[in-house]
């Protein structure tokens, strides 16, 4: 339950569905109800099989390319705090052009993309659930990590089919004020993940070694 519980933690703030639901209502704009409620559906289902299997995946991935955990935090803990720096100064057309917001709105599946890629499941979520296999030792522990990204899609779900009601209550500038706040919570999120991957490369085995070999052998040539 506790790794569900960071699962939901970890993830809540980078898929950020606040910062989403201004794009769902622009995208889906003249869709009846009904076609909300099954885009916003879809969405969320394809959002649970991208980060599903990069959950899975993740290991294999890591070897396959020769990546160290504290290398992919240190890469991740970059992408996370850049994502936070974009949240923080964000851009009047949520990071698409003109072509890409009259593409999405011409388009009648919108749910995959943008919807599921990259606004839900986007580089950042993709790169904490691949972070999130270090902590798991067993596959309770996948499927428990596997429940918390099943709560992040319940939390988007109900979010998306309340975003009409939101922008209501909150109007344009609370949106961007929380969009700000979450900004902020993953900007510190990202520069921790770096300082924990730099702490981690110190204290790794094969640093210490190199260094104290570089020591023995910087003896033994000055004993020359």
């Amino acid at each position: 339950m506790q790794l569900a519980i960071a699962t939901l933690i970890a993830l809540l703030p980078i898929i950020n569905p606040f910062s989403t639901a201004p794009m769902f209502l622009s995208i889906t704009e003249g869709d009846t109800d009904a076609e909300r409620r099954e885009q916003a559906g879809k969405a969320v289902i394809y959002m649970i099989c991208i980060l599903v299997a990069f959950l899975v995946g993740g290991t294999f991935i890591m070897k396959f390319f020769g990546l160290s955990l504290p290398g992919l935090r240190i890469a991740g803990g970059i992408l996370v705090a850049g994502v936070g720096m974009r949240m923080l100064y964000p851009k009047d057309d949520g990071g698409q052009t003109r072509a890409e917001h009259m593409e999405s709105k011409r388009k009648r599946d919108v749910s995959f993309t943008p919807l599921a890629m990259p606004s839900l499941a986007g580089p950042g979520a993709i790169s904490v659930t691949i972070g999130l296999t270090s902590l798991a030792r067993s596959w309770l522990d996948f499927a428990s990590i596997i429940v918390g990204i099943l709560l992040v899609a319940v939390l988007v779900y109900a979010t998306l089919r309340l975003s009409t009601g939101l922008v209501r209550l909150l109007g344009v500038n609370g949106l961007h004020a929380m969009t700000r706040i979450m900004g902020f919570l993953i900007l510190c999120v990202g520069v921790q993940f770096i300082v924990n991957g730099i702490v981690e490369v110190a204290y790794s085995p094969e640093l210490i070694n190199g260094v104290l070999q570089a020591i023995d052998n910087a003896r033994a040539e000055s004993s020359f």
